[in-house]
């Protein structure tokens, strides 16, 4: 945690929708992060934006909030003065099991952020950050979020012998059940609804992020090989989801 932190965030947000729920009303969200200042700036542009919210220090205060606030997402500071983000994350989703989680953290390495996307977290900003760029992935989480809870007639997507259910949000390779969160379950949705086709990176942020500032597609990478730990090596199936280099990712059935 540094105070270089809050100075880097721009208090330029003016976006042309504001940040709802799937159903219009105000978005509810929870900002968690033992730095004041930058918890005040986050949510004075959050409220901007049209969203209700409520802060935390600290990880015992965060879990508090969850329970009495029901926020429709969390923004998440990995370090925490009393327990670390991953151990709060766990409490939170007990609590409210499929709320969308985005960690903040000061650190850049690659294990730290595949370390939070693997205990569940749904995306991560690393510090220093603008607020526009928090706003816009606040917004794709609330999105996917909404689009993965809302029923689609019954829809079905095979591709070999993985099945993805869209009006249950349930995933299955052969007879195992794989558990995803809304934006794990978005990628997978969006590669078996275009089998056999590559699919580069820009059209994946695009079409799961939606990122409007050119998002980092570094994201992408950890995305796929979350997923294909998931459907592959940490079920012991054979690969589905390809990588053609300088292209892009596809998937199709096993060999």
């Amino acid at each position: 945690m540094t105070a270089t932190t809050t100075s880097h965030a721009s208090t330029s947000t003016n976006h042309p929708t504001a940040l709802v729920r799937p159903d219009g009303g105000p978005c509810r969200v929870l900002v968690v992060d033992d730095e004041a200042s930058l918890s005040e700036l986050l949510s004075m542009a959050l409220r901007y934006e049209g969203c209700e919210v409520r802060s935390a220090g600290d990880g015992a205060g965060a879990v508090r909030a969850a329970r009495e606030f029901r926020p429709d997402v969390v923004v998440l500071d990995i370090m925490l003065p009393d327990m670390d983000g991953l151990a709060v994350l766990g409490r939170l989703r007990r609590e409210i099991p499929q709320v969308p989680v985005l960690f903040l953290t000061a650190k850049d390495s690659l294990e730290d952020r595949i370390a939070g996307l693997t205990a569940g977290g749904d995306d991560y900003v690393t510090k220093p950050f603008s607020l526009e760029e928090v706003v816009a992935r606040l917004r794709g989480l609330v999105r996917r979020s909404g689009a993965a809870q809302a029923a689609r007639g019954g829809s079905v997507l095979a591709v070999g012998d993985l099945r993805l259910e869209e009006d249950s949000h349930e995933v299955v390779r052969g007879s195992r059940e794989i558990h995803l969160t809304a934006t794990e379950f978005e990628l997978l949705r969006y590669l078996m609804r275009n089998p056999r086709r590559v699919l580069s990176k820009a059209q994946i942020l695009d079409r799961v992020w939606s990122y409007d500032f050119g998002g980092q597609a570094n994201v992408v990478e950890l995305y796929i090989s979350y997923l294909r730990r998931k459907l592959e090596s940490g079920i012991g199936m054979p690969p589905m989801i390809h990588t053609r280099r300088g292209a892009g990712y596809l998937i199709k059935p096993a060999e």
